[in-house]
């Protein structure tokens, strides 16, 4: 089960202002990518499920975290059912990240008070997913509504909480206009964990990339 209430996590998720996102079905190195991000400061990580025995990665890699990363909290991305949701918390998920809004999902999540960010695209589906008891809201894919779609739903809802993913950078511009339209975080994947790094095995330079990113994160928000 959870080891981190809903309110937990979105509360590192506020504070962090950044989720990374990663899948690799090689356990031993998710496990490098993961101490990574974790040596270069954050404290979350996203396993989007999206290959062939994802959950066998993720409990393995959740295992690793446990035991050896004391505050890092992971969570499960690409969930597109009640039963993966449940079986992913079985695993010990802290958080459930969606690409649509599906109650079925939320139903799970809110019975063991574990967090689940749903994917939104309009305002419609973003006051059901707050009436459902969504703390954080996924706008995705981000690069198609952009940051001034974000500042038009804070106008008359500015008690929402948004995670743009996709099409969200490590630099300092793309950051920049996401958190002054009023973001309460981030998720960003193969833009901070790229292929590159992953073929050459710089695990000291995605160390280095994390704490870059969450340096000029926290510049941004003064």
């Amino acid at each position: 089960m959870a080891k981190y209430s809903r309110i937990e996590v979105a509360t590192v998720m506020k504070e962090n202002g950044m989720v990374p996102l990663f899948f690799h079905s090689d356990i031993e190195l998710s496990k490098k990518v993961l101490k990574a991000c974790y040596d270069g400061g954050s404290r979350l990580m996203e396993f989007t499920s999206r290959g062939d025995f994802a959950f066998e990665v993720f409990g393995a890699l959740n295992k690793y975290a446990l035991a050896e990363l004391p505050g890092m909290i992971l969570g499960v991305g690409s969930v597109t059912d009640a039963a993966a949701a449940s079986l992913y918390m079985q695993l010990g998920a802290n958080f459930i990240v969606t690409p649509v809004l599906r109650e079925d999902i939320a139903l799970v999540c809110n019975r063991r008070k574990v967090l689940w960010s749903p994917g939104c695209g309009t305002l419609t589906e973003i006051a059901r997913a707050e009436e459902l008891g969504c703390e954080i809201v996924k706008l995705f894919p981000g690069d198609i509504y952009g940051p001034q779609f974000i500042k038009g739903i804070k106008g008359p809802c500015p008690w929402t909480s948004i995670m743009p993913t996709g099409g969200v950078s490590t630099s300092r511009e793309n950051l920049k206009s996401w958190f002054d339209a009023g973001v309460t975080c981030v998720g960003i994947g193969s833009q901070l964990i790229s292929s590159e790094i992953l073929a050459n095995k710089d695990f000291e330079g995605l160390r280095l990339k994390v704490k870059e990113t969450l340096e000029i994160i926290k510049e941004l928000r003064g």
